[in-house]
């Protein structure tokens, strides 16, 4: 199967944002990791995953996301410079948190079953 092209966009969005994040903006005491990104194959919009650390900050970095997205989608523009642009909207990745927590499960049961 070719790499379709937003497959392509998708790596170069990620790539790119990461590192707007990161420059562009501050999120006081919250480490923010964009974890993957969907990009609709008419290329009109990108969803745009973020892992947010810790997770209790997730609703006040979405919110900031939310209020800085037309700075970060020009500046990605400036960056990426495809046509069209998908526009992006963030969404919170709370995958690693359930990977985490069903981790610490199985090592409860595991201290459980050395018990008996």
């Amino acid at each position: 199967m070719a790499y379709q092209r937003y497959q392509r966009v998708e790596s170069l969005i990620r790539e790119e944002l990461n590192k707007l994040i990161i420059k562009e903006l501050e999120f006081s005491g919250a480490l923010v990791t964009v974890t993957g990104v969907e990009v609709q194959k008419d290329l009109d919009y990108a969803i745009v995953n973020v892992s947010v650390i810790p997770s209790g900050k997730g609703n006040e970095v979405l919110k900031n996301l939310e209020q800085n997205w037309k700075q970060l989608q020009h500046l990605l523009l400036r960056k990426i410079n495809i046509r069209p642009m998908p526009e992006i909207r963030f969404r919170l990745d709370v995958g690693l948190e359930k990977a985490a927590d069903i981790e610490k499960t199985f090592l409860e049961i595991e201290k459980d079953l050395d018990k008996l």
